[in-house]
């Protein structure tokens, strides 16, 4: 009978520097924040875990399948189409997220009291750039099929 052995696979120096990271990250965390803010912060974590699991990834992951059956991407010149829409898309979702109360308008008072300047809507602004990182990432994939010719 062979020896199972519970192991994550990297080896135990990588597991005890991983869970030194963890216990440093954490202190960090709790000392930042305080005690009151620490199951905010552990709340939010958790929500947004789940809703990337059970809402987000299954989103994207539909979107990609669509995209694989429109680019027909199981033929290897046709991967490089895929690529070229899936890296600006992926751009602009980070973008989307990190910017999402500017987008949205859902700043509240304090950022006028903050920087002393007029809420302006960020929702232009991440138009185009979304737009320019689709249309750089055609240019880049025309000039690859120029070449290639």
């Amino acid at each position: 009978m062979a020896e199972r052995r519970l192991s994550y696979g990297a080896g135990a120096p990588h597991a005890v520097l991983l869970l030194g990271c963890f216990t440093i990250a954490g202190w960090a965390a709790f000392f930042a924040s305080g005690q009151a803010s620490l199951w905010r912060m552990g709340v939010w974590f958790v929500g947004s875990a789940v809703a990337h699991d059970w809402v987000l990834f299954p989103i994207y992951a539909g979107v990609d399948r669509l995209l694989r059956r429109a680019t027909r991407a199981d033929r290897p010149d046709r991967i490089a189409v895929l690529n070229h829409i899936r890296v600006p898309a992926l751009g602009a979702a980070l973008l989307f997220l990190v910017f999402l109360p500017g987008i949205l308008d859902l700043r509240g008072g304090t950022y006028e009291a903050a920087t002393g300047q007029h809420r302006v809507s960020y929702a232009i602004r991440w138009l185009w750039v979304s737009g320019a990182l689709f249309l750089l990432s055609f240019v880049v994939l025309a000039i690859r099929r120029a070449r290639r010719r």
